[in-house]
């Protein structure tokens, strides 16, 4: 990995990722495939961070897709199909426990959107735009588009993004679901801090494993969803965070948890 292609900082127990190509709208080529899931892995393995979030760096993207000056027709098409299935960038992020947050400033395609999706909770700034025009490039999504964002806004809304290759805007990506919150875009990076910061306050084990039983909702049906919900719930019962959360309430004060 180029180290200047991804910029890895901790603050105040949040991990920040930052696409760092900002001349080219930070845009994905190998540096990035391969420094995206090597940075998951470090704030994973670090017992300091409780909160991932990825931006991009610069005033025009958070990430405009993969780096088309690097397109080439591909020969051993066994070798690339076993490595997309078995070893894609992307997949890192469904291998992450702890809660990650896209905040989304300016264009978001393509990749970036594949991203954004990947994550748990989308913020973006006023003016963001959102789309998959792999279409128009010769090629389709293939991080993920074509599965996460039918799942997330509904079939005919997805097919109608990656058929058209229409870029949306962050309105409606907010009327439809794509994203949680909009904000100004002075206010992005802060209002990114602000969610990270009470995520991070919370019990760290709580937090894991309420977003283990939230996102394996969609790949099961409800009950075998609350049988999933209910032994999680069990598990987090013999933790000493839970019995601090009960003692502060009692005492008045802010609970201190220790993640066990």
């Amino acid at each position: 990995m180029a180290e200047e292609d991804i910029v890895y900082e901790v603050r105040d127990r949040v991990a920040w990722i930052t696409l760092n190509r900002p001349a080219a709208m930070n845009a994905i080529n190998d540096n990035l495939r391969a420094g995206i899931p090597a940075a998951i892995t470090r704030a994973e393995a670090d017992d300091g961070v409780r909160v991932i979030v990825f931006s991009g760096a610069g005033e025009r993207a958070f990430c405009a897709g993969a780096d088309v000056t690097g397109f080439k027709a591909v020969e051993a098409l066994v070798s690339m199909r076993q490595t997309r299935a078995h070893a894609h960038w992307i997949s890192a992020f469904d291998r992450a426990r702890k809660p990650m947050i896209a905040a989304i400033h300016g264009y978001c395609l393509g990749g970036g959107l594949e991203i954004a999706l990947a994550c748990d909770i989308r913020i973006a700034a006023e003016g963001a735009k959102f789309g998959l025009p792999e279409v128009s490039r010769g090629t389709l999504p293939g991080a993920g588009g074509t599965q996460r964002l039918a799942r997330m806004v509904g079939l005919g809304r997805a097919l109608d993004i990656a058929l058209s290759a229409e870029p949306i805007s962050a309105e409606d990506a907010l009327r439809m679901g794509l994203i949680s919150r909009l904000v100004p875009p002075a206010q992005l990076i802060s209002a990114a801090e602000a969610l990270a910061a009470r995520i991070a306050a919370h019990a760290p084990l709580a937090v894991l494993l309420a977003k283990e039983a939230v996102r394996g909702s969609l790949d099961t049906d409800l009950p075998t969803g609350l049988r999933i919900e209910a032994d999680l719930g069990v598990l987090i019962a013999s933790t000493e965070d839970r019995v601090e959360a009960g003692k502060a309430f009692r005492e008045k004060r802010k609970p201190e948890f220790k993640g066990r």
